[in-house]
């Protein structure tokens, strides 16, 4: 049994002075919703993911959760009943969620198990006549096989939106993510930086972005802030139906402050990722997740491993619990959607189709990884794992 008593969490957010400094700032200065702070939030995010010397750069929208952002997104696209959207089982149930809550069906791609992603070649099997859009998830910090996927939805004429949650900070053939195309990232205080809660829309398409800025505030014109300062009437005409999806200028001091530190987050990442993978290489049946061959840049939001439990001597479930007794924090990213009990009597007609994704749902297993960890963090968490396999 490990000498250590400790808990060690599965993740906790990088909170210091510089962000205490600024959300404090907010706080004195009288203006606590949307304002000159999430304008800022927004600017800065969109620069951090252009891509140099673009001819359309990204602009962004900041939302109240990456959540809200994926549903005002697909409510601006006009995906509704009738409509099928392709999207992998194996990610957070808000993703399908959004889909069925339009009264739009998922339909579901099966991933590659060595990295949990769909590609182009999953993909390609699920369209059909009333397939309207496609929205694969970036998974674990590691950015998906963009361009074929790119390749595949405008061969079909079919919009793509990138669930990329996990993504901020990651990069795919030398360009960010969120430099081309449409972007959904979340801040939750699991993710590489935070908001409290949050997230941004982010997309190369202007009008899209004009249409999802009027939706994630009641389908008005103008903001409060904006109206405030530019002098407009107090009241602005509402142009459609929309939602209170808007983020606050306290949630937005705390992002500009983190996003400025992304990059030293990542890095740190980095390093316990490498140190688990070298710990890790000789314990029988404890796979992590491969590393994607196209070029790209890893942003190690999660590391997870895959539990082998014949070669490993224990199932995941059983090995989560001896490493919680050990008072090591573990998750589950995630129970593919499609075996949820909602979506089980919903959709029955998927049990047994994704084979690969009903495996790795069974098997994957998430390990503690935030920037603060050390290196004999890392040690204790495989010192574990050694002891409560074989």
């Amino acid at each position: 049994m490990s000498e250590h008593t400790d808990p060690l969490p599965l993740c906790r957010p990088s909170i210091g002075p510089e962000e205490i400094a600024a959300v404090t700032e907010v706080l004195a200065s009288g203006w606590l919703t949307t304002g000159r702070q999430a304008a800022a939030f927004e600017a800065e995010l969109a620069a951090f993911c252009a891509a140099p010397k673009t001819t359309c750069p990204p602009h962004a929208v900041a939302v109240s959760s990456a959540t809200a952002g994926m549903h005002v997104t697909l409510h601006a696209l006009g995906i509704g009943p009738g409509d099928e959207v392709v999207t992998p089982s194996l990610t957070w149930v808000s993703t399908v969620n959004s889909i069925v809550l339009t009264g739009a069906t998922p339909v579901f791609a099966d991933i590659d198990p060595h990295t949990l992603m769909v590609s182009a070649e999953t993909i390609a099997p699920c369209l059909g006549p009333r397939t309207r859009l496609i929205v694969p998830v970036h998974f674990a910090g590691a950015p998906l096989d963009l361009d074929p996927i790119r390749k595949l939805a405008a061969t079909h004429n079919i919009p793509l939106v990138e669930d990329a949650a996990h993504a901020i900070g990651a990069a795919y053939r030398g360009q960010r993510i969120g430099a081309q195309g449409t972007a959904i990232f979340s801040f939750h205080p699991i993710k590489n930086i935070t908001t409290g809660e949050g997230g941004m829309v982010v997309s190369d398409d202007a009008s899209l972005i004009e249409r999802i800025r009027r939706l994630k505030f009641h389908g008005l014109g103008q903001d409060a802030y904006d109206r405030h300062t530019q002098g407009r009437a107090p009241q602005s005409e509402v142009q459609e139906p929309g939602w209170k999806y808007n983020l606050t200028d306290l949630a937005a001091a705390l992002g500009r402050t983190q996003l400025r530190r992304l990059p030293e987050f990542i890095a740190a990442r980095g390093r316990l990722a490498a140190c688990y993978r070298q710990r890790l290489a000789s314990v029988p049946g404890v796979r992590p997740l491969a590393l994607p061959p196209w070029p790209h840049q890893h942003a190690w939001h999660l590391f997870i491993v895959r539990i082998d439990p014949k070669e490993a001597g224990v199932d995941r479930d059983t090995l989560l619990q001896r490493l919680q007794e050990r008072g090591i924090g573990c998750g589950i990213h995630f129970k593919a959607v499609h075996l949820q009990s909602y979506y089980r009597q919903r959709l029955p007609q998927w049990l047994g189709r994704l084979p690969a994704t009903e495996q790795c749902s069974e098997q994957i297993l998430s390990l503690p990884l935030f920037p603060a960890m050390t290196e004999a963090d890392v040690n204790r968490v495989a010192a574990a794992i050694q002891e409560a396999t074989g």
